[in-house]
């Protein structure tokens, strides 16, 4: 599954394009990805379809930023169930799969993020003179 959680050539341009502001913009995923998930659990629980659609469209293109296809797939399901209920005027009960599934795989995805973009990961050295290899 962790091979499938980021699109390592979509993360690796995402750092080149942000430079220096990689860091902070993965922070701002982090904290808007907390939300969006909160938001659209609550949701869920108050079968409020309405409420589903901003965080999910956000999650979505954010998750997309940082090559979280998953994430990004996961939310998307969630954001056009949502909708189409909204247009019906219908409960988002067939959502429910794919929320339950939604913190597991946003945590999992935060989890490998921080794993590829730290540049304190945990090294094992090599021997005398040999660079280090990341665990």
């Amino acid at each position: 599954m962790n091979d499938e959680l980021i699109d390592q050539r979509v993360l690796a341009a995402a750092r080149a394009e942000l430079g220096a502001n990689f860091v902070r913009i993965l922070g701002y995923f982090r904290e808007d990805g907390v939300k969006s998930v909160r938001a659209i659990e609550a949701a869920m629980r108050d079968q409020n379809a309405t409420a589903m659609v901003l965080p999910a469209h956000t999650l979505k293109g954010e998750s997309r930023q940082f090559g979280a296809e998953m994430l990004a797939d996961l939310a998307e399901v969630i954001e056009t169930i949502a909708r189409s209920c909204v247009e019906l005027r219908d409960v988002p009960t067939e959502a429910l799969e794919h929320v339950a599934r939604l913190r597991p795989t946003f945590d999992a995805t935060l989890a490998m993020l921080d794993r590829d973009t730290n540049p304190l990961a945990t090294r094992r050295p090599t021997g005398f003179g040999k660079r280090p290899v990341a665990l």
